[in-house]
């Protein structure tokens, strides 16, 4: 796998296939983008575990702080690294000894390990490095150009309100998503011409 350039349907599989995402360095700081994140999948219908010994007897969003990978108590198909790229070989070595195997090692901007990479690799695990699932999920998904962003169009028109059960074009529903008519339809024309 190149990890310098991932193509679009090797993120979009990924984010449509895990469920259950053990996030490691998840913070109970709202200010924190581990916080952001954990808030933003769980609220896609993920199953977002918080990892961190240092927040143990603590909650964040209502789930429980675990001290490692190895208290989560069912099986996990995404691990979310937010640790620092030097602390990421032992993480890795961790999932490793997990039954049953995750499906996906996630390293999230600005972490990039190679070696722990090649050892998730070599163990038939996917590899994802310097990449945010966040922004991936919102940028597969359109709702980045629900809100203005790079969508080539500046307004003051605020974005319609969410509801519940808006379907995604990552087959997922949210609380938070708008519409994909647009994306669904750029989809189906470029299709229809290739």
């Amino acid at each position: 796998m190149n990890h310098d350039a991932y193509p679009d349907n090797y993120i979009r599989a990924i984010l449509n296939k895990v469920k259950t995402i053990a996030m490691v360095g998840a913070s109970p700081l709202n200010v924190r983008p581990s916080y952001f994140v954990f808030k933003y999948l769980t609220e896609r219908g993920y199953d977002v575990i918080p990892i961190n010994p240092g927040q143990v007897g603590n909650s964040l969003l209502g789930k429980p702080f675990l001290a490692s990978l190895k208290d989560v108590d069912r099986p996990v198909d995404m691990v979310d690294i937010f640790r620092a790229s030097a602390h990421v070989m032992p993480v890795v070595e961790e999932a490793l000894t997990l039954s049953p195997l995750p499906k996906v090692i996630w390293m999230q901007l600005g972490i990039r390990n190679d070696e722990a990479a090649a050892k998730a690799e070599a163990a038939s695990l996917e590899v994802v490095m310097d990449r945010c699932p966040k922004i991936e999920y919102g940028r597969l998904s359109s709702e980045i150009s629900w809100m203005g962003v790079n969508s080539r169009t500046l307004s003051a028109k605020r974005a319609p309100v969410p509801v519940k059960g808006m379907r995604l074009s990552l087959q997922r529903e949210s609380v938070a998503g708008g519409d994909t008519a647009a994306s669904d339809r750029a989809v189906k024309g470029r299709s229809e011409t290739t």
